[in-house]
C-alpha cells in the first residue's frame, strides 16, 4: 500500500503556484499563450498575480499540458504529482472543490 503524502497547506500550494507562475513568465511564448488561452491580460496579471485565482489557473494550465508540466516539475525540482493536491488546496480557499483531470 502506497504512502499517502499530507495534503498542502494554502501557503505550499501558493508557493507552488508561485513558482509556476515565475516558469511561465521566463518565457514569453508560454507566458502569451497562457495570457490568451486564460484571457487574462498583462496588467491584469501584474496586479493579481498572487491572488488564489490567479494561482488556480495558472496550476489549471500546467496541468492541461502533460508536457509542459513536466518541464516546469524538473526545472523546479517539484514532483508533477504534487500540482493536483496543491490545485486543490487553492481550490478550496475559493470554495471550489472541482477536481482536475
Amino acid at each position: 500500500m502506497a504512502k499517502r503524502e499530507p495534503e498542502p497547506g494554502l501557503q505550499d500550494a501558493e508557493t507552488v503556484g508561485l513558482a509556476a507562475l515565475a516558469f511561465l513568465a521566463e518565457d514569453a511564448p508560454r507566458l502569451g499563450r497562457f495570457l490568451a488561452l486564460t484571457g487574462i491580460g498583462p496588467d491584469q496579471l501584474r496586479s493579481a498575480a498572487d491572488a488564489p485565482e490567479t494561482l488556480l489557473a495558472v496550476l489549471d494550465h500546467l496541468l492541461g499540458d502533460e508536457s509542459l508540466l513536466l518541464v516546469f516539475a524538473s526545472t523546479r525540482g517539484i514532483r508533477p504529482e504534487t500540482l493536483v493536491p496543491a490545485r486543490e488546496a487553492l481550490a478550496r480557499t475559493l470554495g471550489s472543490e472541482t477536481v482536475h483531470e
